[in-house]
């Protein structure tokens, strides 16, 4: 390839304008300077073009150097990413931090996964063999929960040739050798694939399978789909970090691509700190080994910061192509919006409504679209899940950043100061929050789990909108012009909010709760209870018979003594409410 060199001739922080850059192109990546900074080409006319350098300018000097690469902004995608740490450029930060400890040197290169590191590899493909874009040829122990599936490249197509025998290799070892029209090309144990660039799957499948997460609010009242989009805005304090941790630890999807993008430095550093010792509650093993980071802390440059959602996804959609389900966790993508805001400022765009760019819902769409529920291109099937929180200032959810999101999510979880202030968590505001995928996911709840779900669903939310019109009432004049039946609604929706929707996550039962035992907690709240209540104060006993504290003790308490694999706590609860209301009914009528 012919040596393009072009110069420097303009610096503004992240932002470069260089001459001479005919032959260049769009996006591609660049090496800038004498400290040989990494950088790619935002935008070209004539001979001058607009960099984005994706490490800190400070002593670059107009009349350096910048040198072409031929190459898009691409990932490493091959073992040696799952139980990693990773910047927003995929750079490997704790074998950075062996090389230079404490922080990031400028000039390192575009290092990635270690080239160096021996693979026990099994080879699944003979001579004579034809494969095809997509066809798995070898497979990799990455780690003990997590076998890595070696790939032909999208576009790559042929018959083998020669064919290495099982042993250990490292990444850039030619293991199989494929031969198409006299043409051969080496196999190696990874590919290179551009971020901005969707990887291609056979087709596109609908979405009606539920992603399990384990937390009652999310999982009864506003489900996510797999290969679905949410997002979860929320003010300072109101919990998006640790929801995300707990998606994390135990949605049951595959893999777990975690972003933390332009986040506070301290609370990165506890994800680092914290991920490693989670434990997999699926094998026992830590959580790291079938989950990826990606960091790209607020101090770190701002164009890194902006790239970093497109390596999260691309990460995230080579494991789906190995046929598995994987959930992304982006925290946050206000932060990438902000990014993308400063650098349109340094390009001197005009801007649009509160600074950002007019392109901010475009960019957030092409993020979202990525995901979804694929047949891919080896006939396998795998999905991507997307939960991205969003930081409004101020928690003022009409700016920008959050009205574009709503439009391309599926499922809304806005997160309430209030609630969060009350300790109440999940602080999820189920009056403002929705999800679009229950009437998708309708089939799935009635073969799998009841036909009376989304009835007992509906009966909820209408006690929970009928308790919110009632607390006005109560606001202005008390409680005492309430009817029987209307105290009786704000009883059952105290119930429902501290023993259902409240949960703790330092719990040992309560963290995560299988779908099955949130049916049944569900059923005894809103039909048992409330139901048999209702029965009793239609006929006259009084509101002091019909509170029973033994009957609320134990409905706030089964979600604490009721094992997550054994639910017979549950019969007997609804057993004694049965009775106990039968026996008062008959006592009032008699």
């Amino acid at each position: 390839m012919e040596n393009k060199t072009g110069k420097v001739i303009g610096i503004n922080g992240p932002v470069v304008r260089a001459d001479n850059m005919t032959g260049f192109t769009m996006r591609e990546m660049v090496i800038v300077g004498k400290n040989k900074l990494i950088g790619e080409i935002i935008a070209l006319e004539g001979d001058i073009a607009v960099l984005q350098i994706y490490e800190e300018t400070e002593g670059m000097q107009v009349g350096e150097d910048v040198l072409g690469t031929g190459n898009l902004l691409s990932v490493k995608l091959g073992p040696g990413i799952i139980s990693n740490m990773f910047d927003g450029i995929q750079r490997p930060l704790l074998a950075i931090n062996e090389m230079s400890p404490g922080y990031i040197p400028t000039g390192i290169g575009l290092i990635s996964i270690d080239e160096t590191k021996l693979w026990d590899t099994e080879i699944t493909v003979k001579v004579g063999d034809k494969l095809n874009q997509g066809d798995v040829y070898a497979t990799v122990d990455e780690t003990r929960a997590f076998k890595h599936k070696i790939m032909v490249p999208p576009n790559v197509s042929g018959t083998v040739v020669k064919v290495l025998p099982n042993g250990r290799y490292n990444i850039e070892e030619e293991v199989v050798i494929i031969e198409e029209e006299g043409k051969q090309t080496g196999l190696k144990l990874y590919q290179v694939w551009p971020v901005r660039n969707k990887r291609p799957a056979k087709t596109r499948k609908p979405i009606d399978i539920p992603l399990s997460t384990g937390q009652r609010i999310i999982d009864t009242l506003f489900p996510i789909a797999k290969g679905g989009t949410a997002a979860i805005p929320g003010g300072f304090g109101t919990g998006k970090t640790v929801l995300q941790h707990q998606f994390a630890k135990w949605c049951d999807a595959d893999i777990i691509i975690y972003i933390g993008c332009g986040e506070r430095g301290n609370e990165m550093v506890d994800v680092l700190n914290e991920f490693p010792k989670l434990i997999d509650p699926k094998t026992g093993n830590p959580l790291m080994e079938r989950t990826a980071l990606i960091a790209n802390i607020s101090n770190m440059p701002v164009a890194a910061r902006e790239a970093s959602i497109y390596t999260g996804i691309t990460l995230a959609e080579y494991y789906r192509d190995m046929g598995y389900h994987v959930a992304v966790m982006a925290d946050s993508t206000s932060r990438w919006a902000e990014a993308l805001r400063e650098i349109s400022g340094r390009l001197e765009d005009m801007p649009a409504e509160e600074g950002y760019p007019a392109y901010l819902s475009s960019r957030l769409a092409e993020f979202y679209e990525r995901a979804g529920y694929f047949v891919n291109l080896n006939n396998t099937e795998g999905s991507i899940t997307v939960v991205g929180a969003v930081s409004p200032s101020g928690g003022d959810l009409s700016e920008p950043v959050t009205q574009n999101t709503k439009r391309y999510v599926t499922t809304f979880l806005n997160l309430d100061k209030n609630l969060a202030y009350e300790r109440h968590f999940p602080a999820v505001n189920w009056n403002v929050s929705y999800s679009g995928y229950v009437g998708l996911l309708k089939d799935w709840y009635e073969k799998n789990l009841s036909k009376e779900f989304l009835d007992l669903r509906t009966k909820m939310f209408n006690l929970l909108a009928e308790e919110n019109k009632l607390m006005e009432i109560v606001k202005l004049v008390g409680d005492d012009v309430l009817s029987d039946t209307q105290k009786l609604i704000l009883k059952t929706s105290r119930v429902i909010k501290v023993a259902f929707l409240q949960q703790n996550s330092f719990d040992d039962v309560d963290s995560s709760v299988p779908l099955q035992k949130q049916y049944k907690m569900l059923k005894v709240i809103v039909d048992t209870f409330y139901e048999s209540a209702l029965k009793a104060v239609k006929i006259g006993a009084p509101m002091s018979s019909v509170e029973k504290p033994e009957i609320f003790e134990s409905l706030f308490k089964m979600k604490y003594n009721v094992s997550n694999d054994e639910f017979s706590k549950i019969d007997e609860i609804e057993k004694e409410i049965i009775t106990y209301y039968n026996d008062l009914c008959d006592k009032y009528v008699s």
